[in-house]
This record gives structure tokens, C-alpha cells and sequence, in this order.
């Protein structure tokens, strides 16, 4: 199974969930919000099994962008993963629009012609998400966690990008809605945990297989079917090109 968008490092015992994951069968994409972060972890990331380290500059930590846009830049050739970025546009986000466009324009930039997984953050910003990703050239994107409109997802679906589904997103009509509206080989399978809540407790790695179940129901196939149609859109994404240390493997 495929976590590709879970924030680790928030979970009180971080190691623990990811030993349980790896357990499971489970490959966890994990993100961060700034780039001290990613290099206050990249090093236990990287004892940990099914594990990789996602390089993030989160839209809700703009007043943070100034002092960590060095660091991003300077930790980007140490891994292929890239999230959580993007914009939020929403009432939390909507006071620090412009610093959030001016950050996501220079670190798209640096990652531009890079063969780079990229998770990205579009609340109440889905078209201008879209619109940075085309000025750039980006082609096979993710956007994690999709609330925006159905139009709008065709276009992001045109424009040759993914989405991935948590199980929040499997509970409210509008949320299975968009699910329906993603073809097979664009879909990718997270938890946005611990955010994310399932049965009132934060979202583990392997609750993902809920999200499985339901596509499973909507494809008319089995649930081994979507976990490796899952897995074929992931490595299709990232391609050959990865960075030294970031070879992914299922096993």
C-alpha cells in the first residue's frame, strides 16, 4: 500500500508508526512543513524502512518563508520527494496570499526540469496552483487532498497531473464525487495523517487501505487491483531519474 502524503512527524511516536507501517506493507511519503524540518529528520528518515523524506515550505508557515527559502534550495538535490507546497487561499491562509504565491513561484522554479515527486497543498487556490504548475512546465504533480471544483479538476486532469485520496475524502458526497471524476492511472492513495481523523484517532498509514476499499467498490475490481494500479501510477511518476538513496522498491 501507498501513503503518499502523511505528515510523520507529527505523530507523538513517529518511529513506532512507521516500524507498524512498514509491517503492513506500507510506503510512507513523509511530508514536512519547512525545510528545517526536513533536515532536522532527513537523517532518522532514513534508518526507517518504506520510508521517505518529502522537502516541504507549507503556504501556512509564510512568516516562516523568508529564513527557510536558503534552506530549501540548498536541501533540494538530497531527495526526489517535494511537499507539502502549494497555496491556501481559504480564511486560513487568504492574509498571506502574496508571500505564499512569491514562495511557491521560486521554489516551482527550482524545480522546474527536475524529475521530482511533487505533493501539493490547493485550498481555496486550485486554479492558481494550476496556473504557477503550467508557467513552469510542471506535468505529473500531485495535488493532495482536492476540495475544488469538478471543472476545475478537469483541468488539472488535462494539464496531466494526479490526486490523491485520504479517507476523509471517501465520507462526504463531494469528496467521493472527485473521486469518481479521477481516472485510473492519475489516482495515488494517502492519509494526510495525523490530521486526518478516522473513527475520531488520527489517520495511520495503513488506513489507506479504506480508501482502497471504497475505489475497489467503484472500479468493480479488487482491492489487490487498486493497491497495484496505485503503486504502477507512483513509480510512473517518478520515473528513473531519482536521486541517489531514493530508489523505491514495494518489497
Amino acid at each position: 500500500m501507498l501513503d503518499s502524503h502523511c505528515h510523520l512527524d507529527r505523530f507523538q511516536n513517529p518511529e513506532t508508526v512507521a516500524a507498524q507501517a512498514a509491517g503492513r506493507g506500507v510506503f510512507i511519503v513523509a511530508m514536512t512543513n519547512l525545510p528545517s524540518h526536513f533536515e532536522a529528520g532527513l537523517h532518522h528518515a532514513r534508518q526507517l524502512r518504506r520510508v521517505r523524506l518529502s522537502l516541504g515550505l507549507h503556504p501556512l508557515a509564510a512568516a516562516d518563508h523568508a529564513r527557510e527559502l536558503g534552506a530549501f534550495e540548498r536541501c533540494l538535490p538530497s531527495t526526489t520527494f517535494v511537499g507539502e507546497i502549494g497555496l491556501d487561499f481559504s480564511r486560513h491562509g487568504k492574509a498571506t496570499a502574496q508571500r505564499q504565491v512569491e514562495s511557491f513561484r521560486h521554489i516551482i522554479r527550482l524545480v522546474a526540469g527536475q524529475a521530482k515527486f511533487i505533493s501539493l497543498h490547493s485550498r481555496g487556490a486550485e486554479t492558481a496552483v494550476l496556473d504557477v504548475l503550467k508557467e513552469h512546465g510542471i506535468v505529473g504533480a500531485v495535488f493532495h487532498w482536492y476540495t475544488g471544483s469538478l471543472r476545475t479538476l478537469d483541468d488539472i486532469l488535462q494539464a496531466g497531473h494526479l490526486l490523491s485520496v485520504n479517507p476523509a475524502m471517501i465520507l462526504a458526497e463531494r469528496g467521493r464525487a472527485v473521486v469518481r471524476r479521477i481516472p485510473r492511472e492519475r489516482l495515488l492513495t494517502e492519509t494526510d495523517g495525523p490530521h486526518v481523523l478516522v473513527n475520531e484517532t488520527p489517520a495511520m498509514p495503513w488506513d489507506v487501505g479504506l480508501v482502497e476499499e471504497f475505489v475497489a467498490q467503484e472500479w468493480e475490481c479488487s482491492q489487490a487491483d487498486v493497491s497495484r494500479q496505485v503503486w504502477d501510477n507512483f513509480r510512473n511518476v517518478l520515473g528513473a531519474n531519482l536521486t541517489g538513496g531514493d530508489s523505491v522498491t514495494s518489497e
